[in-house]
């Protein structure tokens, strides 16, 4: 697959250029300020199950990044979702996850058995995608690189930041252990975690045994009380802060965009 990147649009709008691009056969978003020429840290944001690289949560996540920080913001399309095409694989999938919501059964298992199938392909995406937007010169080869991804984007995150030393901060969160566990061993950077003590999909041991795998010296639990649909949004500012802090070493400046972001969607196709 060719790791060219193809600019397909270009927008500006209240302070933010959205410039949809292609690397190959995966499509993508990269936001950046709309009058900042000098170099500025990446920030990767992962996109949950059900949903695509433009969905609220992500849009609203890079807004706060683009407009707090000065940050450049890249997504892509996960493996059957948005404007990708799903296999008879995926279709398989999805079938019998909503074959067991409507039976009443756990559908964690048949998501964490999906998940684990497409962080296979996502992460050597992820990595070319990266080498791509690296190769801008308002991105740079040398600038610090973020990670940020809860549900799905921990699935596809996990495996990707533990194979990749250029990223040298992320956010995690709301996902099943199992197959992460390994990953997460080799992972040594600071990392975020969001929690939700009530999530009613993921156990809560299953959660702080994820968090636990984290080999990272600097990590930093977030438990909030609530449901799986129910992560406050002010998590979003505190994952900000987070990354102007170990990718420029500073808080972000001012208070977070007038733009609303929604709470993380429930896993989905997760």
């Amino acid at each position: 697959m060719s790791s060219s990147l193809l600019f397909t649009s270009d927008l500006c709008a209240d302070g933010v250029r959205e410039r949809d691009f292609t690397v190959g056969d995966v499509p993508g978003v990269l936001w950046s300020p709309d009058s900042r020429p000098d170099r500025a840290p990446l920030v990767l944001i992962g996109h949950g199950g059900g949903i695509d690289k433009k969905a609220p949560a992500s849009a609203g996540r890079a807004r706060r990044l683009v407009l707090g920080c000065g940050f450049h913001v890249a997504a892509i399309d996960a493996p059957g979702h948005g404007d990708r095409p799903r296999t008879e694989h995926d279709e398989r999938e999805l079938d019998a996850m909503f074959a067991a919501r409507d039976a009443g059964e756990p559908e964690g298992p048949i998501i964490v058995r999906y998940n684990a199938y497409l962080a296979e392909q996502a992460v050597p995406e992820w990595r070319m995608t990266l080498d791509a937007l690296q190769e801008l010169p308002e991105i740079g080869a040398e600038g610090p690189v973020g990670y940020w991804g809860i549900n799905m984007g921990t699935a596809t995150g996990v495996p990707l930041v533990a194979s990749e030393p250029r990223i040298t901060a992320a956010v995690f969160g709301q996902h099943w252990p199992d197959f992460l566990v390994e990953p997460a061993r080799r992972i040594t950077i600071p990392i975020e975690f969001d929690l939700q003590w009530d999530d009613e999909h993921i156990p809560r041991s299953a959660g702080l045994a994820l968090f636990d795998a984290f080999a990272s010296t600097e990590k930093t639990l977030h438990a909030n009380a609530g449901r799986h649909k129910e992560l406050p949004r002010f998590e979003a500012d505190s994952a900000v802060r987070f990354f102007a802090r170990h990718l420029v070493g500073e808080s972000a400046s001012g208070s977070a965009p007038s733009a609303s972001e929604p709470a993380a969607p429930a896993v989905v196709a997760a």
